[in-house]
């Protein structure tokens, strides 16, 4: 009940960008590879709001689980504020420093352009997309995720909407190519956060959780967030940082490898978005669980979790088997980069298996407050993962498909060090500040 409406709207940002693949795949490899450094750099940058909300999701499931219903909104004031200072300041950051750091790591000029027209208009969405990560928050903590879908469902018909309108130029308007996608998907994340300001307006009992009351600031709240976000901001900016590097190096291999990357990148979103679901209903209940001093269940509440994770990924990966050529014709009319994807997306198709197994255990231990431990234990991990994939692309030069296959020793290893550590049972009893 939980997962459900997470699975449609925790992937609201990677929606974006595989609508956006989706139609710019009909423009060219130029537009595709360019989609694909400009997205994923994108994604970094937000990845701070993102782990901003996910500890104050964290924190709201704790209140809920102690029954604190009115403290959530001073939390929420707090993490509203946090969110639109930081957003402004990565707004400045896209803006201004962005040209100067693709400059320096990408090597076509058509690329390099191209990145750069995006990346521009689509800074405009930062701080929006900040804000909207804030109700995602509350909504998740709160168990009241429907709203999520609704979300959801409205900014994926304004983005398609405006993506076939805008990069073609229908009904009247100039054809934009990747740069009308880039408007398309900031107009987006704005029409969402008026939704969600609507709905949270009309809809939710803002007496229940004295939200937007705002009644001054309180250091000690602001501390108690930042304690629990700061490790979760970083180690998710390591995963998508590590994500962007990874495609930096691809794009030495050529344009060709570059736009097949970015293809199986947008259909591994799709598969990944059960996992997602199901990873951020793992951290809400563990957390949810502990408030209420219920410890001995979180192991088994994560064991079941990670079970009926693996049975809805299994479908989407049954479905790959059976119609990998039609899948990736979504994305691309022409043959050579249709039959380039194939193999790997059949790489891909197994990793995400093992991803299922990772996020949920890795997502459960952020939710017993231990994110110090959760942003070692990413450390470790990305450290190997750059490294390796270093020597398949860049030593090796491997074909691509061999490249993808750094993704399994990833997902293997986040998943191995959350179990062992959730094993020893050195999270219990050592989050009471939370």
């Amino acid at each position: 009940m939980i997962a459900y409406p997470i699975i449609l709207g925790s992937v609201a940002q990677n929606f974006i960008n595989v609508t956006d693949t989706a139609f710019l795949g009909r423009l060219g490899e130029i537009e595709l590879g360019a989609g694909a450094i400009g997205g994923i750099f994108y994604l970094t940058i937000i990845m701070f709001g993102y782990g901003l909300s996910v500890g104050t999701q964290i924190i709201v499931a704790r209140r809920e689980g102690e029954g604190k219903h009115r403290h959530v909104g001073r939390v929420m004031e707090h993490s509203f504020v946090a969110l639109i200072v930081i957003g402004a300041l990565m707004f400045i950051l896209m803006k201004f420093l962005s040209p100067l750091f693709f400059s320096l790591i990408i090597s076509s000029k058509q690329i390099l352009f191209a990145s750069n027209e995006f990346i521009q208009l689509r800074a405009w969405g930062v701080v929006f997309a900040f804000i909207n990560m804030g109700f995602n928050a509350f909504y998740i903590g709160t168990s009241n995720t429907r709203v999520i879908t609704w979300s959801t469902v409205s900014m994926a018909f304004v983005n398609i909407v405006l993506d076939y309108i805008l990069i073609f130029g229908k009904l009247g308007f100039p054809e934009l190519g990747i740069k009308g996608a880039a408007i398309a998907s900031f107009c987006a994340e704005i029409s969402v956060t008026g939704f969600f300001i609507w709905y949270t307006l009309s809809h939710t009992d803002l007496k229940r959780y004295r939200l937007f009351y705002f009644r001054g600031f309180n250091l000690s709240i602001l501390e108690r967030i930042g304690r629990i976000s700061v490790p979760v901001m970083f180690q998710n900016f390591l995963s998508l940082a590590v994500w962007f590097v990874f495609f930096v190096f691809v794009e030495q291999l050529g344009e060709t490898q570059l736009a097949v990357s970015n293809i199986i990148r947008s259909v591994y979103v799709i598969l990944m978005i059960p996992i997602w679901g199901f990873a951020a209903a793992s951290s809400t209940l563990v957390s949810f669980l502990i408030g209420q001093g219920r410890e001995h269940h979180v192991l088994p509440v994560i064991y079941k979790t990670a079970g009926l994770c693996f049975l809805m990924v299994s479908g989407f990966v049954l479905l790959i088997i059976f119609m990998p050529v039609g899948i990736v014709s979504l994305y691309t009319n022409d043959e050579a980069l249709i039959s380039a994807s194939l193999p790997v997306l059949n790489v891909v198709s197994g990793t995400v298996i093992c991803f299922g197994f990772a996020m949920v255990f890795f997502n459960g231990l952020s939710g017993t407050g231990k994110t110090n431990v959760t942003l070692i234990i990413e450390l470790i991990v990305v450290a190997v993962y750059l490294i390796v994939a270093y020597l398949l692309t860049s030593v090796f030069k491997l074909s691509i498909a061999r490249v993808w296959t750094v993704e399994y020793l990833y997902a293997i290893a986040l998943f191995l060090l959350s179990f062992i550590y959730l094993k020893s049972g050195k999270w219990k009893g050592q989050t009471s500040w939370l």
